[in-house]
């Protein structure tokens, strides 16, 4: 197959899904090699990125999807965002927010950090895909630890978590439980 052929397959495929999909599936569907979906990727990006397209590819980890780009968001939002536009409160924000910098993190130190129950949040926070139990901590009860999802990435436009943006010092010691 040759190379535009290629593109216009992986392009295909991600204009018909509805999520994102990541490499291994991208591969499975088109029946071409790694390297070769890696390329179209890279191809489909740069042409992406011009300014006469209203859409753009996205990455979260290791899934590509199309999204409208940031510039045009604000004048289409109101007829398609609707659904995706569940705006949340900002002790649901702060809550995210230290899950997201601090994760994995255990309800009881979500809650020492915010100094209230985040029992409502954190299903909230579930529900709405953003959060998810990453695991248990080696303590005692072994309790729950949340982290964001692939939904909170998509969601805050983020390739990965590394993209959140740092924090100062003052910053850093409110996401820090106190001894």
């Amino acid at each position: 197959m040759e190379s535009n052929e290629a593109v216009g397959l992986v392009e295909t495929v991600l204009f018909l899904e509805n999520e994102a999909v990541d490499l291994a599936t991208l591969r499975r569907i088109t029946n071409l090699p790694r390297d070769v979906v890696s390329t179209s990727l890279q191809a489909l990006e740069e042409e992406y990125s011009k300014p006469h397209h209203g859409v753009e590819l996205v990455s979260f980890g290791d899934s590509y999807c199309f999204a409208p780009k940031r510039e045009h968001w604000e004048s289409v939002r109101y007829r398609y965002g609707r659904k995706n536009d569940r705006r949340l409160s900002r002790a649901a924000l702060e809550t995210l927010a230290i899950v997201a910098y601090s994760q994995p993190i255990t309800k009881a130190e979500i809650e020492a950090l915010r100094g209230v129950s985040a029992d409502g949040m954190l299903k909230q926070l579930v529900n709405a895909g953003l959060v998810r139990v990453v695991g248990k901590k080696d303590s005692p009860g072994k309790p729950v630890q949340y982290g964001t999802t692939r939904e909170f990435l998509k969601r805050f436009h983020l390739k990965s978590i590394a993209e959140l943006p740092k924090l100062g010092e003052i910053e850093r010691k409110k996401f820090e439980p106190d001894e």
